[in-house]
């Protein structure tokens, strides 16, 4: 057994020795015939090694972005939407001066009656056929209001009332030729914008006291003072007051007296406002 494991580890050693001398010579002729095939040249023989060995990386190419398919079904069309053209909604004039007429503004078909009460003034003006001739219930009113008044000593009197659109048209001319169309339109209406064509403006004074008949003395007076006490039990406002006149459009008149009923006349007085003002409010 001893002379088998001597041999064994000297033919180990021999057989070694040998394949090492076997490789040298083979990596020997490999090199001779590499160098042969490039003339001879050792940079180019290294250089076309290096190129033959040289592995090149394969090109990465980004991750897609997972795509879900969405069924037919559950799709959403989207719709294209219609560009509508901008239209500008009609701006109401804002009446900030009342003394102002618009200009060649036309005189309407039939007047005009906000919230029961007819109006007329330099915005509201009446058709020209409009000729109601005096309301009665405005006549009665004005002449149990008379009675009343005669109980203390004071004697009123309706000096004008009624008037159609022709006598408005020839009183208002005449103004205008006496002191001018600017100083006329403060204390006369054109015609068709007149209360007194709508048969419930009652122009009043007191029987004996006829210097202060259409003069603002008159609210001076006892008939004037009482009446503005007093008329809204009856149904009449003071259409003009004082200090109202890019409101109401006319300058103080303490004898014009318009008929609008007893309901609204009443709370016009305790509001103290105007006509103008308590139709805007409602």
């Amino acid at each position: 057994m001893k002379f088998l494991d001597q041999f064994k580890q000297k033919n180990k050693k021999f057989y070694i020795k040998w394949t090492v001398i076997g490789m040298s010579t083979i990596m020997a002729a490999l090199v001779a015939f590499w160098l042969y095939i490039n003339d001879w040249d050792t940079r180019q023989s290294m250089n076309a090694l290096i190129e033959a060995v040289e592995i090149e990386e394969p090109a990465t190419e980004a991750p897609k972005e997972q795509v879900t398919k969405v069924p037919e079904s559950k799709k959403v069309v989207e719709e294209p939407v219609e560009e509508k053209p901008v239209t500008e909604e009609p701006v109401e004039e804002i009446i900030t001066d009342a003394t102002v007429y618009p200009q060649d503004k036309e005189l309407p078909k039939g007047p005009t009656i906000i919230n029961g009460v007819l109006v007329a003034n330099k915005q509201h003006p009446l058709p020209d056929t409009y000729a109601p001739g005096e309301v009665p219930e405005a006549r009665t009113a004005f002449e149990e209001m008379k009675a009343e008044a005669a109980k203390v000593g004071i004697n009123l009197n309706a000096f004008s009332t009624y008037r159609n659109f022709a006598r408005q048209k020839q009183l208002y001319e005449s103004y205008v030729a006496k002191d001018g169309q600017q100083a006329a339109d403060r204390y006369s209406a054109r015609p068709g914008y007149s209360e007194h064509q709508t048969g419930l403006a009652f122009d009043i004074g007191e029987s004996g006291q006829e210097q202060h008949w259409a003069s603002a003395s008159f609210g001076d007076t006892e008939g004037g003072k009482w009446l503005a006490t007093n008329a809204h039990n009856y149904g009449f406002i003071l259409r003009y007051p004082d200090g109202k006149e890019k409101i109401t459009g006319y300058m103080y008149e303490s004898w014009h007296f318009r008929y609008v009923g007893k309901d609204v006349a009443t709370q016009i007085y305790e509001k103290g406002i105007t006509l103008e003002e308590y139709l805007e409010a409602k």
